[in-house]
C-alpha cells in the first residue's frame, strides 16, 4: 500500500498509509486523543474522522477545547437531531435544509399543520432522548442516480432538488444520525451523545421560501442556539433578554420617536420626538464638518440612468436601484403619469449614493492644483432596494440620509487626508460616547485596476496615516474594492455588540469615469484621487444605534425632551410657566405637565418616555422660587434655585462641540 506524508502543526511529519482516516491518525498519536477526537483539519479544510486522507496534507486533530471546529460540529449535528426529531413525531413533515448558524442553525421544514410553541418544547424534549441513546453517526458517498431513487421512494423532493444542485463529479455524501439519514457534506461528530444536551434551545419559528421563491409555497424555519456548555447558554439567553430591552423599535414606540408602516416599506416615519434627535445630530455633524473643512452641497435624488451608465453603477448596483419612468411628454396638468410616449420617456433612478453626483459637482468649472484638497459634504438622501425580509426597524431600511463627503484630492495627499480624517471621526465617536473603536484595513484583492506601484503607494499612504495618528489596525487581506484600498470603522456598544459605521475608500476609478480632472503645477490635466468618507454611516441606523447603547436614556443634549416640569399641586402652575420660558430661553427642550394627576403617575409616565429631568413644582418650590429636580434612573432627588437649575440644565443641553 502506497504511503502519504502528514504534517503536523508542531511541523513533524509522519508516514501513514494511503486512505487513512483521521480517527485513525489520531488513535495512532495516543489512545487518550483518539478518545477526545471529534475532527481534524486538513490542508486548512474541516474534515470528518471517518474521512479518508489519500494525499501528503497538512493535519491538525481537533478535540471539544478548540472552539470554533467544536462549535461548528456542535451546532451541526444538533440541526440533524432536530430533524430527526421532528420526523419522528410527525413523520409526513418533508425535509430540506438546515445550516448552522452565527450562533446555531436552523432547519426549514414543509408541514402541512403549523408548529407551536408547545411544539418546540415537544421536540426539544426529543431531542434530548436522541442525544442520550448516543446513536452512531456515520457517512457513505453514493452515486447520483441512487441517491435521487432513495429521495424519491423516501417521498422527499426537496432533496431531489437538492441533488440536482450539486455539481457533477462532486461527492453525494449521506449522513446517518442513528437509523435517521441526511443529505449533507459534513462533517459531523461520531455519536449523538457527544453533544451538550443542557446547552441547546429552540428559538421559534418564522416562514421561510425555498430559496427565497415566493412562488414556492413557504416552508416552516425553526431556529435553534446551541453552546459547548449550560453556562455558555445562560450567558447567551441573558444576552438576548438585555438586547430585546433595548431593542430600537420597541423604544422608538415608548418615546414616540418614529414608526413604519406597510405603504412605505423600509422607511421611517419621524414623529417630532425622533426628529428632534434626528436635527439634533445633524446639526452637530454639519458644526463638525464645516470646522473640518468640509464644505456642504446638495444634489438631485432622481438622476437619469446616462449617469449611473457612466459610473458603472447601472451595469453593477442596478439589483438595488429604485427606478423612475417618466413620460416628458406629459404636459403636468391633464396627462396621467401613465407612460404613453416610450420614445419621450427617461429612464431614471433614486440615488442610491452621492458619490457620481459630488464629481458632478467638481466637474463644474475648472480646477486647479491650488483648489485640492476639495472636500464636499452632503447629508444625503438615498434609496437603496433591500429585501422584505431584511428590513430591520431603522436599522436596515430603503430610503435614509448619509453623513457623506467625497475628497478631491491629490495622490501624495492621501496620507494626511486620511490621517486628518481618522482624527475627525475620533473626535466625533468621542463627543458620541465611543471613545474606542477598530479600525480595519482591507487591501488590494485579486481583481483589481491600477499598477501594482499606485497601488503600494496609496496602501502605504493609508498605513502610515493610521500610525501617525497612534492607532492600531486589523488587516483584512484581499478585501478592498477593485479600484482601491478602504478603512472600517468598528463601535462595540454596551453589550459587546459590534457595528460597522465609518469608512473610508481611496477611490481613482469614478473620477476616471466621470470625466473629473485639475491643472497641474506643469499645465497639464490630471484625475484627482477621490476619496469616500463617512463617520456615522446614516442617520438612521446609527440613531438606532444610540437608542440601543443608552437603553434609550439619550445624553442629554440629545434627548429629545429634556426637562419636564411637573405640577404637585394646581396654584403652581403660573411659576411652572415661568420655569419652562426660563429653561427654553437658556436653550433647553422644556415643557409643562399641568395634568390633575398624581405627582408618581407623572414620574412613571416621563420615565418611560426617556426624560432625563423631571421638575417636581409644589406649594413649598413656588414660595422658595426652588425646584425639586429628579433624574431619570434615579430614586434620589435635590433641590436647587430656580438660577441654579436653569444654569445646570442649561450647561448639559449644549452639544459637546460647543462646550
Amino acid at each position: 500500500m502506497s504511503q502519504i506524508s502528514l504534517t503536523f502543526p508542531d511541523g513533524n511529519a509522519r508516514e501513514f498509509p494511503a486512505g487513512i482516516t483521521p480517527a485513525e491518525v489520531a488513535q495512532a498519536i495516543s489512545t487518550s486523543l483518539g478518545k477526545k477526537a471529534i475532527s481534524a483539519s486538513v490542508d486548512g479544510a474541516h474534515w470528518d474522522l471517518a474521512w479518508p486522507i489519500d494525499t501528503d496534507a497538512a493535519i491538525a486533530i481537533h478535540t471539544m477545547q478548540d472552539d470554533a471546529p467544536a462549535l461548528e460540529l456542535i451546532r451541526h449535528d444538533f440541526a440533524h437531531v432536530m430533524a430527526r426529531a421532528v420526523q419522528e413525531i410527525w413523520p409526513d413533515t418533508k425535509v430540506t435544509i438546515g445550516p448552522v448558524t452565527e450562533k446555531g442553525w436552523f432547519y426549514d421544514f414543509d408541514r402541512a399543520e403549523p408548529f407551536t410553541p408547545e411544539d418546540l418544547g415537544a421536540i426539544e424534549a426529543k431531542m434530548k432522548e436522541i442525544v442520550a441513546a448516543r446513536d452512531p453517526v456515520t457517512t457513505e458517498v453514493w452515486d447520483r442516480d441512487r441517491a435521487i431513487a432513495h429521495y424519491r421512494d423516501t417521498n422527499e423532493p426537496y432533496k431531489v432538488e437538492l441533488i440536482d444542485r450539486i455539481p457533477e463529479g462532486a461527492p453525494i455524501r449521506m449522513y446517518w444520525h442513528g437509523d435517521w439519514q441526511d443529505l449533507c457534506r459534513g462533517p459531523h461528530l461520531q455519536h449523538t451523545g457527544q453533544l451538550p444536551a443542557d446547552a441547546f434551545k429552540l428559538m421559534g419559528v418564522s416562514g421561510a421560501y425555498w430559496f427565497g421563491d415566493t412562488s414556492r409555497p413557504m416552508l416552516q424555519r425553526i431556529q435553534g442556539v446551541a453552546f459547548k456548555n449550560r453556562n455558555d447558554l445562560k450567558a447567551h439567553l441573558t444576552f438576548l433578554e438585555e438586547a430585546a430591552k433595548r431593542d430600537h423599535r420597541r423604544l422608538g414606540r415608548e418615546m414616540d420617536l418614529f414608526h413604519m408602516q406597510e405603504e412605505a416599506p423600509g422607511q421611517v416615519f419621524w414623529h417630532p420626538n425622533g426628529w428632534t434627535i434626528y436635527t439634533t445630530l445633524q446639526d452637530y455633524m454639519r458644526r463638525k464638518q464645516r470646522a473640518g473643512g468640509y464644505q456642504e452641497i446638495n444634489t438631485p435624488q432622481v438622476v437619469d440612468r446616462k449617469l449611473w451608465e457612466a459610473s458603472g453603477h447601472w451595469e453593477k448596483y442596478q439589483h438595488h436601484m429604485f427606478i423612475v419612468e417618466v413620460d416628458e411628454s406629459r404636459d403636468g396638468e391633464t396627462d396621467d403619469a401613465a407612460v404613453k410616449d416610450k420614445a419621450q420617456t427617461r429612464i431614471n433612478a433614486l440615488k442610491p449614493m452621492n458619490c457620481p453626483c459630488h464629481v458632478q459637482v467638481f466637474n463644474q468649472g475648472l480646477k486647479s492644483y491650488r483648489d485640492l484638497p476639495l472636500r464636499l459634504a452632503e447629508f444625503g438622501s438615498c434609496a437603496r432596494f433591500e429585501p422584505s425580509g431584511a428590513l430591520h426597524g431603522i436599522m436596515r431600511v430603503r430610503g435614509f440620509t448619509q453623513d457623506d463627503a467625497h475628497i478631491f484630492c491629490t495622490e501624495d495627499q492621501i496620507q494626511e487626508e486620511c490621517a486628518r480624517f481618522i482624527e475627525f471621526l475620533a473626535g466625533v465617536y468621542r463627543e458620541l460616547g465611543f471613545p474606542d473603536f477598530e479600525i480595519r484595513f482591507a487591501t488590494r484583492p485579486e481583481k483589481r485596476v491600477g499598477s501594482d506601484e499606485s497601488w503600494d503607494h496609496v496602501e502605504g499612504a493609508l498605513e502610515n496615516a493610521i500610525k501617525a495618528v497612534g492607532r492600531d489596525y486589523v488587516l483584512e487581506p484581499g478585501d478592498g474594492a477593485f479600484y482601491g484600498p478602504k478603512l472600517d470603522f468598528y463601535l462595540t456598544d454596551a453589550i459587546g455588540r459590534v457595528w460597522q459605521c465609518g469608512t473610508f475608500q481611496v477611490d481613482p476609478n469614478l473620477p476616471e469615469r466621470l470625466g473629473a480632472s485639475y491643472v497641474a503645477p506643469d499645465g497639464d490635466k490630471k484625475r484627482p484621487f477621490m476619496l469616500h468618507r463617512a463617520a456615522l454611516g446614516s442617520f438612521e441606523r446609527f440613531i438606532g444605534i444610540l437608542i440601543e447603547e443608552h437603553s434609550g436614556k439619550l445624553p442629554f443634549w440629545l434627548a429629545p425632551r429634556q426637562v419636564v416640569v411637573a405640577s404637585i399641586v394646581s396654584e403652581a402652575d403660573d411659576y411652572i410657566h415661568e420655569i419652562v420660558a426660563a429653561l427654553r430661553a437658556a436653550g433647553v427642550r422644556a415643557e409643562a405637565d399641568l395634568r390633575n394627576e398624581k405627582i408618581n403617575y407623572k414620574v412613571r409616565e416621563h420615565s418611560v418616555g426617556k426624560v432625563p429631568a423631571i421638575l417636581a413644582i409644589g406649594h413649598r418650590e413656588v414660595e422658595e422660587r426652588t425646584v425639586t429636580l429628579r433624574r431619570l434612573g434615579e430614586k434620589a432627588t435635590s433641590v436647587l434655585s430656580l438660577d441654579e437649575a436653569v444654569a445646570t440644565l442649561a450647561r448639559e443641553a449644549t452639544p459637546p462641540d460647543l462646550l
